[in-house]
């Protein structure tokens, strides 16, 4: 059986962290990464999109400003990231105050889904460089805390410390595996919301401020804007009894102005939290998938504004190139009547920042614009930590966007180096 000083299950950007921290503090250590995927995963594969500003990303009830800044720094000194220009914001900050709204100005680059898929693997490649062992493939099944071994659908595997870093698909995984070591946790947090897309000139403010962060009343916050040459997509989520949804996300790749599609796209969330009774925000969102699914035959539905407005369903006929002047990215959708899917209260939130929106940016809710739901942002789950480092059990560490940690590529990095802390002063007692 082999042994590692340190196990780490997850190849995105908190096992990375955690792993380039490692080295760097620990060159002897000997290190394996799996991932079940065949390639590796997280935030960088789509879009990879990157804010450096606290709070974005970073959960409040486990980052203090002073400690995300810290992190940050680091995770700046490594990834040396090309900060992308903004100009104008003013000019939109006092028009959403001015309703009650707020525009973050949020330090961003944007390297783009290929850009992303480049990083990666330079990535990959310094961390076999520095000798760390990687399987992709390779599935992590079940844990043995008193004999410190882990077991995969290809082998059993002897640590010293281990790391769980999965992102937001690994929460089912999560959860069984914190049921097994006894962990308490709860998941009663979700964002419920809508995919928007339209031209660029009815959304302008991107030519500014290429992912603007707006913050509206009743909790409400737009969310992962991609512009150029942008597109939405649908992915693919499993019930644990194996029932089938989709949810809707957006990317864009790296600036080509001759593959620019002359669209843009975003999310518009409602943030809900359960408390009384205390609920599954994971069990919620997927019922909300599946009542989706059910009403689009099994594909995420779609309506345009201008159909909603008139409250009539959107059909095939909504998207050919009379009033509604461009095609949808994603075609593989449902035309639909959103209001029938979506929680009202939830629906109002959501109209209501829209309508907001259009003040402060005007022309997004031009009768062509595309709603695409459903949009679903799990905030994964809370276990509770014994320490500072995210440590859940005796040399058992969590980290990563699954492990409630972070939300995004940035915070969930800074996660892994957090961890990677706590890891090294368990190898050096």
């Amino acid at each position: 059986m082999d042994t590692y000083d340190v196990v780490i299950v997850g190849s995105g950007p908190a096992g990375m962290g955690a792993a380039f921290s490692l080295i760097r503090k620990n060159p002897q250590a000997h290190i394996l990464m799996i991932d079940q995927e065949k390639f590796s995963t997280g935030g960088m594969r789509n879009d990879c999109k990157m804010n450096f500003t606290y709070p974005i990303g970073f959960p409040e009830e486990y980052w203090s400003k002073e400690q995300a800044e810290e992190y940050l720094e680091e995770v700046t000194e490594f990834l040396k990231p090309d900060i992308m220009p903004k100009c104008n914001i003013e000019i939109y900050q006092r028009r959403a105050q001015r309703l009650g709204c707020s525009l973050l100005e949020i330090r961003q680059t944007h390297l783009g889904t290929d850009g992303g898929l480049r990083l990666i693997k330079q990535l990959l490649a310094k961390l076999q460089d520095h000798g760390v062992d990687l399987s992709l493939g390779e599935a992590m099944l079940s844990v043995d805390e008193q004999e410190k071994t882990i077991r995969t659908d290809k082998r059993e595997i002897g640590f010293r410390t281990l790391l769980v870093a999965p992102g937001r698909k690994g929460f089912h995984f999560l959860q069984q595996l914190m049921h097994t070591l006894g962990v308490p946790f709860v998941d009663n947090i979700v964002d419920i919301g809508i995919r928007v897309e339209t031209r660029i000139e009815h959304y302008p403010i991107v030519r500014d401020y290429y992912d603007p962060k707006f913050y509206f009343p009743e909790k409400v916050r737009t969310f992962c804007t991609n512009s150029g040459n942008a597109h939405v997509v649908k992915e693919r989520y499993a019930t644990e009894r194996g029932d089938i949804w989709y949810s809707v996300n957006g990317h864009a790749y790296s600036a080509d102005t001759s593959r620019d599609t002359g669209l843009v796209n975003f999310a518009i969330l409602k943030t809900v939290r359960f408390t009384a009774p205390l609920a599954s925000g994971q069990a919620f969102a997927e019922n909300l998938g599946m009542q989706a699914a059910l009403m689009g035959g099994g594909k995420p539905l779609m309506q345009r504004v201008g159909d909603f407005r008139l409250g009539s369903r959107s059909k095939e006929g909504s998207f050919n190139s009379d009033l509604y002047d461009f095609e949808p990215s994603l075609r593989d959708c449902c035309p639909g009547d959103i209001s029938l899917a979506m929680p009202a209260k939830i629906l109002r939130a959501i109209w209501k920042a829209m309508k907001n929106l259009d003040t402060i940016v005007p022309g997004v809710l031009h009768p062509s614009t595309i709603m695409y739901y459903p949009e679903i942002k799990l905030y994964a789950n809370k276990p509770q930590y014994q320490d500072d480092y995210f440590q859940v059990a005796p040399d058992i560490f969590f980290a990563g966007d699954g492990a409630g940690t972070s939300r995004g590529i940035t915070a969930a990095w800074a996660s892994g180096i957090r961890a990677a802390r706590g890891i090294a002063r368990r190898l050096d007692s």
